[in-house]
């Protein structure tokens, strides 16, 4: 019998926490990439303890350790996309930052995570000027909400200008582009907007009502970067994580008695590579006689709800 052909596939890693109640985080991320048809590592900042009803504690490694995590993961599988959530302190994001920059990491996609949906605090005042001075410039697309935009840009952000400026800022401070979200604004309608050197895009969709909502930032980043790692200009992989979230939104679960998360759509079927589909199953035909045609998955762009 032939050796099986080894295949190495397009990977992806996520540098974020770990959430022990498996919505948001690594576990987010993970499903995230493996939904695309991207291989997941991760280097792991902190453990938490949470469920869906909110965050008890948050214990960090020590930096030193997540540089160690990142310098082997880097050395052996080359990943294609990096995708940051939840650094902690200062020292962690430096530690992240000299790692991205000694590996020369590419398509580095930053959630800046300042506060759980509870409230908790998980990222300290000197980590988040750290995270401005020293990971923005390295930084691909920053992807903050209101709140964390207006953190970082130092400056309100409440209404359509002032999201537009906040975009124009981050850039200013050194990341590549911006997704500002509009998901915390009162209204039916979520307006995103992205900032690059292309210029300015607005993402403009109705609302997905819904309580499973736990994770939608850790989930949105991350397919942003498995659509990067896959070869997607930032545009599209913006718009094709947008449409992912919506139809995850659609499908939400409840696996506590807190906060449901969104749900893996039934029917997403990523691209492995640009111009090319996978392998399906052979159509049936139709009564008619003509091909019955499938879905390779959902067809509205969305956002993040508050």
């Amino acid at each position: 019998m032939r050796n099986a052909k080894r295949l190495r596939p397009i990977s992806a890693v996520s540098i974020a926490g770990s959430d022990s109640g498996g919505g948001a985080g690594i576990q987010a991320d993970l499903l995230t990439f493996a939904a695309h048809g991207v291989y997941g590592a991760t280097v792991v900042t902190a453990g938490t303890a949470q469920n869906t009803r909110g965050v008890v504690s948050v214990e960090p490694f020590t930096a030193g350790f997540v540089g160690e995590q990142l310098d082997a993961v880097f050395s052996d599988l080359a990943p294609a996309a990096v995708k940051i959530g939840m650094l902690c302190d200062a020292p962690h994001v430096r530690a992240v930052a000299e790692g991205l920059a000694r590996h020369g990491a590419r398509n580095v996609v930053l959630d800046p995570v300042f506060f759980s949906t509870s409230g908790a605090v998980l990222l300290s005042p000197a980590g988040v000027r750290a995270l401005r001075s020293d990971l923005l410039p390295l930084c691909d697309v920053v992807t903050p909400n209101l709140q964390e935009a207006a953190i970082l840009a130092r400056r309100e952000v409440r209404t359509a200008s002032e999201q537009q400026d906040a975009a124009c800022r981050l850039v200013e401070l050194g990341a590549r582009a911006a997704l500002v979200k509009g998901g915390h604004a009162p209204g039916d309608r979520i307006r995103d907007v992205l900032r690059d050197g292309e210029g300015m895009r607005v993402f403009e969709n109705r609302r997905v009502t819904t309580r499973a909502t736990h994770g939608t930032g850790c989930m949105l980043s991350a397919a942003i970067a498995a659509n990067l790692a896959l070869g997607f200009g930032m545009e599209e992989a913006v718009r094709r994580a947008i449409r992912y979230l919506r139809a995850a939104l659609r499908r939400g679960v409840f696996p506590g008695a807190g906060m449901g998360i969104p749900g893996l759509p039934a029917r997403f079927r990523p691209r492995s590579r640009i111009g090319s589909r996978p392998p399906s199953k052979p159509s049936r035909r139709s009564r008619s006689g003509g091909r019955r045609g499938r879905r390779h998955g959902p067809g509205h762009d969305s956002s993040r709800p508050p």
